[in-house]
């Protein structure tokens, strides 16, 4: 929040400066993540895979609760269910104890594409940490788990409300 006589009280213009010369190293590590799942048959877009991981996580999600997750429609949902099940990496089976509600569960297929998109992911990354020093490796590590840690608790979604 700036301050009547312009100072920059909570820093934040200098946390966006910052952030805005990270933005490049960003998207290189995001393309690097990106192409380990572009190698994989079937090729599946981001949110599908997504979508994957987030059913085998937890398998008790039914559709609304998956749309609710990915901050999608119901409909959207549907449809992105629709095509991983038409890909054989996705079931839908009737709740017994409630039959109006979908189960979702992934197939042996898709836990094994999973797995591969893991492991080439890992592959990518550890090709990329050899060119680094151990003591950028550690900055590394440490940064994106606290990275981790505020994204995932909420905090540092976006900037000051008044911002």
């Amino acid at each position: 929040m700036w301050r009547a006589d312009g100072s920059d009280d909570d820093g934040w213009e200098s946390r966006r400066t910052q952030a805005g010369q990270l933005a490049e190293a960003v998207e290189s590590l995001v393309a690097c993540w990106l192409m380990a799942a572009e190698e994989t048959r079937p090729r599946l877009p981001a949110r599908q895979l997504l979508a994957l991981r987030t059913v085998r996580a937890s398998p008790e999600l039914n559709l609304t609760a998956l749309a609710e997750h990915l901050g999608v429609g119901l409909p959207t949902a549907s449809r992105l269910c629709d095509r991983l099940e038409a890909a054989g990496l996705l079931e839908r089976t009737v709740q017994p104890s409630n039959r109006r509600e979908v189960q979702l569960v992934v197939t042996v297929y898709g836990k094994r594409l999973l797995a591969d998109v893991a492991e080439r992911r890992v592959r990518r990354l550890a090709s990329v940490f050899e060119a680094m020093t151990p003591a950028q490796r550690t900055a590394l590590e440490h940064g994106l788990r606290g990275f981790h840690q505020a994204h995932t608790s909420g905090r540092g979604a976006e900037g000051p409300a008044d911002g």
